[in-house]
Order: structure tokens, then C-alpha cells, then sequence
């Protein structure tokens, strides 16, 4: 078991987008810098996030053009983590929810995002990353999709 905070693992440098953005920006940022996963936020309020899987399968194929708004694309119901959760907590939701990052949420403001690769990187965590990261791809087999 690992009881350390979520704080002391996430990221707290986020590129982030806003409504404003189209997903043609946002493929460009996800390209640039080697990311298929960007929150979108209003302020600092976490609105939604967008992934590549977003792009490709609620914008280019319904056909829409670049200019789109991520709000065409961008999902909005988003499990997130306090960063005063653990890390335990947090390989449990990844596994449960079939999801390789979580956002960091406090008081409703976007602190900064984990990932599986935290857990298993940023620690000596690498059972319970790699359990969930085994039930997300067995998920993902199953049903033919990925997030």
C-alpha cells in the first residue's frame, strides 16, 4: 500500500485549452508536445478534457473541419482526484474507470494531472500501475476501444 498524496506524484505544469480553441489548435498542442490527453478550463475551473480518441472519433469522423469548437468534441464527464488523495486511491480509479490520467482537482480549480505512468514511475508502485494499466487494456480488448 502506498499512502503518499497525489501531490507529491502529479504533474503541476498543464497545458490546458479553453472553449475558445478549435480542434484543429488542439491537435497541433497534442502533436507538439506528445500528448493525446489536454483539459479544457475556464479560468481555472476544469470544464472538460479533450484526448486524441476525442478528436478522431467525435470531430473528424462526424466530419467536422479544424475550426470546430472542442466543445463539439471535448468530454465533459470527467472523474478527477483531489491532491490530497493517495496514490492507492488513485490506482483504484484508473482501474475502475478504465482511464490513464486524472485530472487534479481542487476546490473545483485544476491543479495539475497523474497518470499511470506517475504511479509507476514517480514511485516504487509498479504492482498496483501495472495491475490497473492490465485491467484498462483487457477492458479495452474486450471492447474493442481505447481512452
Amino acid at each position: 500500500m502506498d499512502s503518499r498524496k497525489i501531490r507529491e506524484i502529479m504533474t503541476d505544469e498543464v497545458t490546458t485549452v479553453t472553449r475558445k480553441d478549435n480542434i484543429y489548435e488542439i491537435a497541433v498542442k497534442m502533436k507538439q508536445l506528445d500528448t493525446g490527453f489536454i483539459p479544457v478550463v475556464e479560468g481555472k475551473k476544469l470544464i472538460g478534457v479533450v484526448t486524441d480518441r476525442d478528436l478522431v472519433v467525435r470531430g473528424y469522423a462526424e466530419k467536422h473541419s479544424g475550426s470546430t469548437s472542442v466543445e463539439e468534441v471535448m468530454s465533459k464527464s470527467i472523474d478527477t482526484i483531489s491532491p490530497e488523495d493517495t496514490v492507492d486511491e488513485a490506482a483504484r480509479k484508473m482501474a475502475g474507470e478504465q482511464v490513464r490520467r486524472l485530472p487534479v482537482v481542487e476546490n473545483g480549480e485544476l491543479v495539475g494531472v497523474v497518470s499511470i505512468g506517475d504511479l509507476a514511475v514517480r514511485q516504487k508502485f509498479e504492482d498496483e500501475a501495472g495491475e490497473a494499466l492490465s485491467k484498462i487494456s483487457e477492458q479495452n480488448q474486450l471492447a474493442g476501444t481505447k481512452k
